[in-house]
């Protein structure tokens, strides 16, 4: 049976946005990301989280250092017993050619061949229009631009919704 799934960007929804974040010490969950999570789980959502790491190619850390991260935000996320079904990212940098890098579609659709997601009733919070992009690329129509990270073009966005902080996406994922 296809799982519904919340996808969430990393910078600039679950933490505050820092250029090239790849220190615990630098890493500040945004305020609301934990009871939003849980909110989403009691509402039978999964939660998968997907983001572009072109600091990895770039030189300013390495695959080792992202995962240190990763382990110890998953760690966080289970303290506050929230459990994330899975983790994908892209290491790629701009100018690559890769499937994975967003806007294209490769993560999440590596997370729907190995966790059958039901992509209709799924949603993707992110903080730029290339998850949006990504999000319908995908075959998920259900979007939520947040304004927590990046500048963006409110007027141009093909996001869905545009609030200000995760915490807000409670009021609109209800069901």
């Amino acid at each position: 049976m296809a799982i519904k799934t919340i996808f969430l960007d990393r910078d600039g929804v679950i933490n505050k946005e820092v250029n090239y974040l790849h220190k615990i010490e630098n890493f500040e969950f945004i305020d609301g990301v934990f009871s939003s999570c849980s909110h989403f789980q009691r509402l039978g959502y999964k939660i998968i989280i997907i983001s572009n790491q072109s600091g990895i190619s770039r030189g300013y850390f390495n695959e080792n250092d992202y995962q240190v991260l990763t382990s110890w935000m998953l760690k966080q996320f289970k303290l506050n017993d929230i459990i994330i079904l899975d983790v994908f990212h892209c290491p790629h940098g701009p100018e690559s050619m890769c499937a994975c890098r967003k806007p294209k579609p490769g993560m999440i659709e590596k997370a729907n061949k190995t966790h059958n997601i039901d992509l209709k009733n799924s949603w993707l919070i992110g903080d730029k229009e290339t998850d949006i992009q990504v999000a319908y690329a995908a075959g998920i129509e259900n979007t939520i631009l947040v304004r927590s990270g990046h500048l963006i073009n409110e007027d141009s966005s093909q996001a869905l919704y545009i609030i200000d902080s995760i915490k807000e996406s409670t009021t609109l994922i209800a069901t």
